[in-house]
């Protein structure tokens, strides 16, 4: 079983006007499509590991043969990130269910969550990821490098957001904080309560 690039199920406009169809389009079809190819070119050599799913990759990267594991990292990662990503993304869908109760009980508000995460973000530099995990049961804000993932420290991604250029940069161009705010209108927040309730 070689990896291969999901299907959306939305079309690439569907984000308007916060997340531009270009962007979307170029993400999908060449950005993630590339992290698959060179997962799977790296794995050629190791025919015993093409069958694993990326999340079993990832979390046991340290046992990653040495030739491989910088491949796995950067290009296993970025499939693992993006497959998460794309589910997350919906518009208007209303901060409800019991993640949101969690995240109001863990950071005191709605408000003050969306502060917090969206400074993580901002806070990165160059380029990576934010993240709101499970951490022993115990939400947590985070950011990763690159393409790592918290699967690799053994916590639950719930959330999160892609903080590379190419993901924001057609639309608004230096203006990272734009793209964090618009981000806020296309979480789908039936799909993050999902996350949370299988693994709270």
């Amino acid at each position: 079983m070689v990896h291969s690039l999901p299907d959306l199920t939305y079309e690439y406009n569907a984000l308007e006007p916060y997340i531009d169809e270009q962007t979307m389009r170029i993400h999908h079809t060449k950005h993630h499509k590339t992290y698959i190819d060179k997962l799977n070119t790296a794995l050629e050599t190791h025919k015993n590991l093409i069958g694993k799913p990326v999340e079993e990759l990832i979390k046991n990267l340290n046992k990653m043969p040495e030739d491989i594991k910088k491949a796995v990292r950067n290009h296993g990662g970025g499939h693992l990130n993006h497959s998460f990503w794309w589910p997350l993304l919906k518009k208007d869908i209303e901060f409800k269910g019991e993640v949101s109760k969690a995240i109001e009980k863990e950071f005191g508000s709605y408000d003050k969550f969306k502060e917090l995460f969206s400074n993580a973000a901002l806070g990165i530099f160059g380029s990576g990821w934010a993240w709101l995990v499970l951490n022993n049961k115990k939400l947590e804000i985070l950011t990763t490098p690159n393409q790592d993932n918290p699967l690799t420290e053994e916590k639950i991604s719930i959330l999160g957001i892609d903080m590379w250029e190419h993901s924001w940069y057609i639309k608004h161009n230096a203006n990272k904080s734009a793209y964090v705010q618009d981000f806020f209108h296309v979480i789908n927040w039936d799909q993050v309560n999902k996350n949370f309730l299988k693994h709270k």
